[in-house]
């Protein structure tokens, strides 16, 4: 079995705490013609250095029912920065257009399967995964952006064509697994494509 959810398998359940003080669950975003769910956190130089390009691509597909829910799983062991309280601040300082969740347990990011900081799941209304991966081919330095998969994933799927690169490997820290080096990665866990 793959350690990542598979194009066409549904969006897994989670209960999780947000920045906004409230517990969102799947459903909650039930309204949503698609529904990104992405793994992101504080620290990671691939998340920092692509957020205002994540930003852009969410605001351009909020009003084409497209919504988009970051989920922060990584150990605060492993990275103090990425705990709840300086999420909080992250979101106070950057006012992300998007819910900011919690995965202190680690378990949605293991039911997930996800890989690095950022990792991208993109689901239909029916909540079956569409596309899986990156957001952009150099999310470190977005000067030296030449491909927004993510953005082409959605402008396809929203116009109702089939996305041309459903699959790409996501770029970025690996998931900082509670308990283990802070470059570890599950065994199963290996390239997408």
């Amino acid at each position: 079995m793959a350690f990542t959810l598979q194009l066409g398998e549904k969006a897994l359940d989670f209960e999780l705490p947000a920045t906004d003080g409230k517990t969102y669950k799947l459903t909650d975003f039930s309204d949503a013609e698609t529904l990104v769910v992405f793994f992101t956190c504080n620290h990671c130089p691939y998340v920092i250095g692509s957020n205002d390009v994540t930003r852009a691509t969410v605001e351009k597909f909020t009003e084409k029912g497209v919504v988009f829910v970051g989920i922060n799983s990584n150990s605060k062991n492993t990275h103090p920065t990425d705990d709840f309280d300086h999420m909080v601040v992250e979101m106070q300082t950057h006012n992300f257009p998007w819910v900011y969740l919690r995965d202190e347990s680690q378990d949605a990011a293991a039911a997930y399967g996800a890989l690095r900081t950022p990792h991208f799941y993109v689901f239909d209304k029916n909540r079956t995964l569409v596309y899986t991966g990156r957001g952009v081919d150099n999310p470190r330095d977005s000067s030296k952006i030449t491909v927004n998969d993510l953005d082409n994933a959605l402008a396809e799927h929203v116009a109702g064509k089939p996305i041309t690169t459903p699959l790409t490997n996501p770029i970025g820290c690996n998931v900082k697994w509670e308990g283990m080096d802070a470059h570890w990665m599950p065994e199963e866990a290996c390239d997408l494509v």
